[in-house]
């Protein structure tokens, strides 16, 4: 209310300063705390997405050291033979290793009993994430030389 209404409607001096008095209505503050709310659910939602993505992240980075690690592993104990092996790998990855050859070369020069064989290897870790289950996988190829039949 402007001071000339006062004097017109001659209220009291206290009331006209009551009702202009500055400040914000019930209403405003209501408005500016559910857009203050608003803006703080979003910027937790992506802050929590990106806790996510980097957990999923490291997951997965994990998986893949540990396929190299079994890859690097194959074949160093022993001759390389065609089959499956799998267990489990802790943390709650599983893995599984196939081989199976695609090729067999000729006998080596001087040595018949001597053949070389390509592998296709091929291990898969994978692991609970989500409510989902999750993989990774590698492929490479090896050679082997086993001694066959003279």
């Amino acid at each position: 209310m402007s001071v000339d209404t006062c004097e017109r409607r001659r209220a009291t001096a206290a009331a006209c300063r009551r009702r202009s008095a500055p400040g914000f209505t019930l209403l405003e503050v209501i408005v500016a705390l559910a857009i203050a709310a608003l803006a703080l659910v979003g910027m937790f939602q992506a802050a929590g997405g990106g806790l996510f993505a980097a957990d999923a992240a490291g997951r997965v980075e994990e998986a893949i050291e540990r396929a190299q690690s079994h890859l690097a592993a194959f074949g160093r104990a022993g001759a390389i033979a065609a089959g499956d092996q799998d267990g489990d790998d802790g943390g709650g990855f599983h893995w599984r290793l196939h081989a199976s050859p695609l090729a067999v070369g000729p006998p080596i020069q001087g040595r018949s009993n001597l053949a070389t064989t390509l592998f296709d290897v091929e291990v898969t870790i994978s692991w609970r994430a989500g409510g989902r289950e999750r993989s990774v996988v590698l492929v490479s190829r090896r050679f082997s030389t086993a001694a066959g039949s003279p």
